[in-house]
């Protein structure tokens, strides 16, 4: 009886296992059944290896993942156990053969993000294929070594691009190049390419609204002409700049890196214009404004007006970064941008710690805080890096006695002890109600 009553409880469990089997199988044939499209956005939330495994599930699922309209290669697509930079791109190439050999349909979007050492012919041959397939969001991102390889022409004829991020690569343009009539975002890092070929593709992008150059080889002058432009971000060498007729900027970060051999060069002569005035002077809708010392002393090569003719009556928010309280020319400047900006609420300074004494650049700032202006919407400060030389501390008076509704001053010093909170408290301020918070690296 026991052994009738044990085979029964093993018929009634396989039972079990065969209705739960069924009851699996049915539901991986109605996801099966779903619209491609509905499969699709369901995938590609997946990253790709998940997505992949999928061919598991049974035939039908095979080589789905291969026809994805998005894939984004990372590092989450290699085994971690694998380190060597070209078994690594082996891998990516392993994919990229699946889906060359599969795929049916539109591929919308592709990412290589993955530290690897590409082999640039299959990379080539990779772009054009995509380019075929009416790509709208191409980004390739770092790589293990630069090897400049050239962009195919192909890419100059997608007409449906609309975010281009490129990295190590010469671009030069197609004489067949008409512009990229949807392309909004376009990112370039350590890309080869020379001024007049930037100048031409900002200029035949007409609804670019956010352009980002970064350490980019063989670049004289960054002419930006593009009235759509809402964000540009320079961070690169280069002797000139002009931004045009870019009225729409609301965002713009520029940190000027030094030319080959460590040489800033002078701008070239514009009149008896500053330059401050030249490169910003009809910019009125800034409303972030990034810039770096040395950006800063390049802008200020005549005379530097205490204001511009124009105010930036948008400015909202400034960041001086790496500052320098023994260059003249990048204090002077950054005091005119100060004092035209009426509206300005955040300040943020980083301090290139540095202990020389320039009695110019204190006879500057003195001369500043004996005078009648103030930051009348100033509301919250940082600095960050300073070593306690007389000259921060006079740029930290100005700043307090100047800012009647300063709401709070953060400090961070870069060598030794804090500063007391108790110490700043008994600094004369225009606002009594600020908050002091004083922090040591």
């Amino acid at each position: 009886m026991l052994n009738l009553a044990e085979e029964l409880t093993k018929k009634i469990m396989k039972k079990h296992e065969n209705l739960a089997e069924t009851e699996k199988q049915l539901e991986i044939d109605r996801i099966s059944n779903l619209p491609w499209d509905v499969l699709d956005t369901i995938l590609v939330c997946l990253p790709l290896r998940d997505a992949a495994r999928t061919s598991i599930l049974s035939s039908k699922w095979r080589y789905k993942w291969t026809n994805l309209s998005q894939f984004i290669l990372d590092d989450k697509c290699i085994h971690y156990s694998i380190s060597d930079k070209t078994s690594r791109w082996i891998e990516i190439r392993k994919i990229i053969d699946h889906v060359q050999s599969n795929h049916n349909g539109p591929i919308e979007k592709f990412k290589l993000a993955a530290y690897c050492c590409p082999n640039y012919s299959d990379l080539d041959q990779w772009i054009r294929f995509l380019t075929e397939k009416g790509i709208k969001e191409l980004i390739i991102q770092e790589f293990s070594v630069i090897k400049h390889f050239k962009l195919p022409d192909s890419v100059f004829c997608g007409p449906k691009l609309s975010h281009l991020e490129l990295y190590g690569c010469i671009l030069r343009l197609p004489s067949s190049f008409k512009g990229f009539d949807c392309l909004k975002i376009l990112q370039l890092n350590h890309v080869f390419i020379i001024s007049d070929t930037l100048e031409h593709l900002i200029r035949n992008c007409p609804v670019l609204e956010k352009l980002t150059l970064l350490n980019l080889h063989h670049l004289a002058c960054v002419r930006i002409y593009n009235p759509n432009l809402k964000y540009v971000k320079i961070d690169s060498a280069f002797e000139d700049i002009c931004l045009g007729d870019s009225l729409l900027l609301a965002s713009v970060d520029i940190c000027m890196l030094p030319m080959n051999g460590g040489i800033t060069r002078q701008p070239p002569e514009q009149g008896k214009v500053c330059t401050l005035f030249r490169v910003f002077g009809y910019l009125h809708g800034i409303n972030r404004l990034s810039l770096s010392n040395q950006f800063l002393e390049f802008l200020a090569n005549k005379d530097v007006p205490e204001r511009l003719p124009t105010p930036f009556n948008s400015l909202l928010a400034l960041e001086l970064k790496e500052i320098r309280f023994a260059s003249l020319k990048g204090i002077a400047a950054s005091i005119s941008i100060l004092r035209s900006s009426p509206n300005l609420e955040d300040l943020l300074v980083t301090v290139y710690p540095c202990d020389d004494i320039s009695k110019p650049v204190m006879d500057l700032v003195t001369a500043q805080l004996q005078s009648d202006f103030y930051f009348n919407q100033l509301k919250v400060v940082k600095i960050r890096g300073i070593i306690g030389t007389r000259i921060e501390w006079e740029f930290l008076r100005l700043i307090l006695a100047h800012s009647p509704v300063l709401e709070s001053m953060t400090i961070v010093k870069f060598k030794g002890e804090r500063i007391s909170e108790s110490f700043l408290q008994e600094v004369e301020r225009a606002s009594k109600h600020v908050k002091f918070i004083s922090l040591a690296l």
